[in-house]
């Protein structure tokens, strides 16, 4: 019955999305009862958030939609708070023996070369194969290393990758060999990505 009563708001949302109303409230509130029911139907909550976005409204033209000012009123509490203060909860890392020597292991080398690497390349194949099919371009002013430097940036993977690391194993121990190896990862992402933006940057202001 949760997911009848998530449903029934939900088509709710889209038909308040119809009728035109912006009042973000009449998204918003009902959105809570939804994430409720989603929650207590043994659903991950996290679709509840991705189903109600899908009924915020937007505009075609260059004023500020609903969307919009839920996104830029979003933008600072969840960057510098929320995802930080969740970063830090699901990481939980205690340490323990064996663990450090864990990240030499398989289990621990693929998830750091998966993510250090593996996302990089991935990340700049697969734009560079998109512009050469013209299914997209470059940004303007951009070059191919500021997509190494971007795809690095991807490789920080609190988020899914513990998500994950998680749900895959039983034995605690390679579930904190799997995080160690995840914050070690991340943390050598986010400093390359950071070094090769940051001197690519540098040495287009020499230029100019």
């Amino acid at each position: 019955m949760n997911m009848v009563y998530s449903g029934a708001i939900l088509i709710l949302l889209f038909l308040f999305n119809r009728f035109g109303l912006k009042n973000l409230a009449f998204y918003l509130i009902p959105g809570i009862f939804i994430w409720y029911f989603v929650h207590h139907s043994g659903i991950h909550a996290t679709i509840a958030g991705v189903l109600i976005a899908l009924t915020l409204p937007t505009t075609a033209d260059h004023k500020e939609s609903p969307l919009e000012k839920l996104e830029h009123a979003l933008t600072k509490p969840v960057n510098f708070l929320i995802i930080p203060i969740f970063a830090l909860a699901n990481t939980n890392i205690r340490f323990e023996n064996g663990m450090v020597e864990g990240l030499f292991t398989g289990l621990g080398m693929g998830i750091v070369l998966g993510l250090v690497i593996g996302k990089s390349l991935g990340i700049l194949f697969i734009s560079w194969l998109s512009v050469k099919l013209k299914l997209s371009e470059l940004p303007e002013n951009a070059k191919w290393v500021h997509i190494l430097g971007v795809g690095l940036l991807a490789g920080i993977g609190f988020t899914m990758s513990i998500f994950i690391s998680i749900l895959s194993f039983a034995d605690p121990l390679l579930v904190q060999e799997a995080k160690f190896s995840i914050l070690v990862g991340s943390v050598i992402s986010g400093l390359l990505g950071y070094l090769i933006l940051n001197l690519s940057s540098k040495k287009r202001d020499q230029k100019n």
